[in-house]
């Protein structure tokens, strides 16, 4: 399956009507508000990487309010996040708190530290990607504390972890 992730800036004030817009167009799987150098984080899953490229041009980008896009496309890649046993560790207690990271890395090193992500509980998903970025990753746990400690003292600290940014969801413009 293909995947990409569509960064998006947007309107000051107008990221409500973005994201519910967003959330209407077929194999747009996640769409989240957020707190960052972006206002607006698009997962869109499709069974071909044309529909999707046909999706960000002919629909997102041409969307009144956006005034720029940043698309990351998956690499396809080794699988390593299962969603059943992401699933169990979501379900045994609320994780309000979701934040997207995306990491810059050392070349070549792109799957090492997606299998080091794979080994911490709170990411809930990572990917290789083309574009600016080498990796984003979906970390999802229960108080900010914990948000803060996974990034700041786990993701980059792993080996050949350049920088990183990270996306915090709000969750009050999902309504």
């Amino acid at each position: 399956m293909a995947k990409a992730y569509v960064l998006i800036n947007c309107d000051l004030g107008s990221e409500k009507n973005v994201i519910s817009s967003l959330k209407s167009l077929n194999d747009v799987s996640e769409v989240h508000g957020t707190l960052g150098l972006y206002d607006v984080i698009v997962k869109i899953e499709s069974d071909s990487e044309e529909k999707i490229q046909k999706i960000i041009t002919n629909f997102i980008r041409k969307m009144p309010k956006i005034h720029s896009t940043m698309t990351l496309t998956r690499s396809e890649g080794k699988e390593l996040f299962h969603a059943s046993e992401k699933l169990i560790g979501s379900m045994l207690g609320r994780n309000d708190i979701q934040a997207y990271v995306v990491i810059h890395s050392d070349k070549g090193e792109e799957y090492n530290i997606l299998k080091n992500l794979s080994h911490i509980p709170e990411v809930k998903e990572a990917d290789v990607v083309f574009g600016y970025y080498d990796i984003i990753c979906k970390i999802e746990t229960s108080e900010h504390k914990l948000l803060e400690n996974i990034i700041t003292k786990a993701i980059r600290k792993l080996p050949h972890v350049r920088t990183t940014m990270t996306l915090n969801v709000i969750p009050e413009q999902e309504s």
